[in-house]
């Protein structure tokens, strides 16, 4: 596991601090992702959930629930998301571009690849998983 991350909206009007990545880096090429994103993938990793805080804009930062169970955070002011979560399993997803600390890892798969953008084509070597679950 990596150390303390920082991380924050565009407009820093919310901002938080995870105890690290505790798990690998992967791009998600779900459609949920793509429209949330507005991109033709994100990239992000699981971090502890109980090292997790908001530090700043804690009353302002929202969610929608884009299925059942999975909360996406994100300012309500510039419309940066900065992570998923999962509350009942425990599981807390950082979008890897919301970071202000260098990015510990660089991403070691593509996920959801199923789902992938028509208009976006790569071959970057990294394997390309069908559905999720980066290793």
């Amino acid at each position: 596991m990596t150390g303390p991350l920082k991380g924050s909206c565009f407009c820093q009007s919310v901002q938080y601090r995870a105890e690290g990545l505790a798990s690998a880096v992967a791009h998600c090429h779900c459609s949920t992702c793509r429209k949330i994103h507005a991109a033709a993938f994100n990239t992000g990793a699981l971090t502890p959930y109980d090292g997790f805080q908001w530090t700043k804009g804690a009353d302002l930062v929202c969610y929608i629930e884009t299925s059942p169970g999975k909360r996406r955070w994100f300012c309500p002011k510039c419309g940066s998301h900065l992570v998923a979560e999962y509350p009942d399993a425990k599981r807390r997803v950082l979008r890897i571009g919301s970071l202000d600390s260098p990015v510990p890892d660089q991403p070691s798969a593509h996920i959801w690849t199923s789902e992938k953008a028509d208009f976006f084509e790569f071959d970057d070597g990294l394997p390309r998983l069908t559905e999720g679950g980066a290793k």
